[in-house]
């Protein structure tokens, strides 16, 4: 099988599908419009991708699509410097279950992954990654037949794939050929985020423990707070805020955001400066509205990663939802039939939507609860669908009840699904039943924290 297919963007969603449809016989051409990165992740600087320069990670589901599909990019990875989690870590009682060991995260920044991805896919046969180069415009013949790119020059293909990310490319591609794309759902996340990366002074001692099993800190009423590990002794804090409240945007002032992390639980830690110095900025980011995009009801163009859904950054699912569609694409189109475009239609519905409508509902939620903590009003109620306990809930639950916690992780790191686990009726049980936790940190009030921040960032 030698069918040409061309790939426009060649970040990590157009590297897997690269990667996988290599591997099921295919020519692929990978055009990406940036210049060609350097060898070294510290030396990369990418402007027009937001994201580039905050946290990232793998989660279990990433883990083991890798895993199953390509164990030399895990093995690339760590030899880069990335390590592996172990969540069980912090399994609250009860004994480990065989499956628990694919309770694993990889604790990689973004720009290490990506580039050894792309070393893997580089070395490929039958692989071509050309740089400054955009797609213009799709030809077509009852189908897509290939792309015309920026320079004017045609490229014939058996399939399109639209890796562009968020500005989803091809919905303006099909627009031009008299095609209305189908309508995205769309709802906000309403979060400004503020990153800043550290170097552990002492490699492998990290300054505290992992309560969140992948990370510590947590996620409250009015602000979330969290630190990632990540690859060669690094780590990131990033700390979560509502997007238009002005008494936080000083926490772009790296003064303002130490005192902010230090007040938070979990997270004193991660601040000291004999544990680890700062080797960034703060980079502020408004995270993107979650986005579903249905597939194009054309034959031999399809959207995939974040072309094709995007959900509520915090909870990092892009890179490893990525993947899997990445692999799942590749098997489909190699087995093609008449119905094409339904059968990769459902397929890119069925990996995305359930994560798509848990994020939208739980960001609805904790929009509304942030909100009236800005303003004073009072908290919203929980809408729970058929009487599902909210995540907030299941969280304070998971912290006594060994099922409980098993249930959550599996559903945070994607290896199980929200419906399965959420609206089980013994987990339900276990939930409600759950041992309220004792003691433990206090996350600072919101007044606490404004004032902390004002503090810091006095004239």
């Amino acid at each position: 099988m030698t069918r040409p297919v061309v790939v426009a963007g060649g970040s990590v969603a157009g590297l897997a599908c690269a990667l996988a449809l290599a591997r099921r016989g295919f020519r692929v051409t990978v055009l990406e419009r940036t210049p060609e990165p350097p060898e070294d992740a510290r030396e990369w600087r990418r402007p027009g991708v937001a994201q580039h320069g905050h946290s990232h990670l793998l989660t279990s589901l990433g883990v083991r699509a890798l895993r199953e599909h390509a164990p030399e990019v895990l093995a690339a990875a760590l030899d880069a410097g990335a390590g592996l989690l172990d969540l069980a870590d912090t399994l609250p009682g009860g004994e480990r279950l065989p499956q628990d060991a694919e309770l694993t995260a990889l604790a990689v920044r973004r720009p290490v992954f990506e580039l050894a991805l792309r070393g893997v896919v580089r070395a490929l046969p039958g692989v071509e990654i050309r740089h400054r180069v955009t797609v213009r415009a799709l030809t077509t013949a009852r189908r897509v037949t290939g792309v015309v790119t920026g320079a004017g020059e045609h490229l014939p293909a058996h399939a399109v794939v639209d890796a562009t990310g968020r500005r989803a490319a091809s919905r303006a591609w099909l627009a031009a050929t008299g095609t209305v794309p189908p309508a995205e759902s769309t709802a906000p996340t309403a979060i400004r985020a503020f990153t800043r990366f550290y170097r552990l002074t002492s490699p492998g001692a990290l300054p505290g423990p992992l309560n969140r099993g992948n990370a510590a800190g947590g996620i409250w009423d009015h602000y979330a707070a969290v630190a990632h590990p990540a690859d060669n002794g690094t780590y990131a804090l990033t700390l979560g805020a509502p997007a238009r409240d002005r008494a936080t945007a000083a926490l772009r002032d790296p003064a303002a955001f130490t005192a902010a992390a230090r007040l938070s639980p979990h997270l004193a830690a991660w601040t000291d400066p004999d544990a680890g110095r700062p080797i960034s900025p703060v980079r502020p980011i408004t995270l993107p509205p979650n986005s579903l995009r249905p597939a194009a009801p054309v034959e031999g163009l399809y959207a995939v990663g974040d072309a094709a859904c995007v959900t509520n950054p915090l909870y990092g699912r892009g890179m490893s939802l990525a993947l899997c569609h990445a692999f799942a694409l590749a098997g489909h189109l190699a087995g093609t039939g008449e119905d094409d475009a339904r059968v990769a239609a459902r397929l890119a519905d069925r990996i995305h939507r359930p994560w798509y409508e848990h994020s939208v509902r739980e960001d609805a939620h904790r929009t509304a609860l942030w909100r009236a903590r800005v303003t004073g009003g009072p908290p919203p109620v929980w809408a729970a669908p058929d009487g599902r306990p909210a995540l907030a809930e299941i969280g304070t639950a998971a912290r006594t009840d060994p099922v409980v916690w098993r249930g959550l992780t599996r559903v945070l790191m994607g290896l199980d699904g929200v419906h399965e686990v959420f609206d089980d009726e013994v987990f339900r049980e276990r939930v409600r039943a759950a041992p309220v936790p004792r003691g433990g940190p206090r996350p600072p009030t919101r007044d606490e924290l404004v004032r902390a921040v004002a503090a810091e960032n006095a004239p």
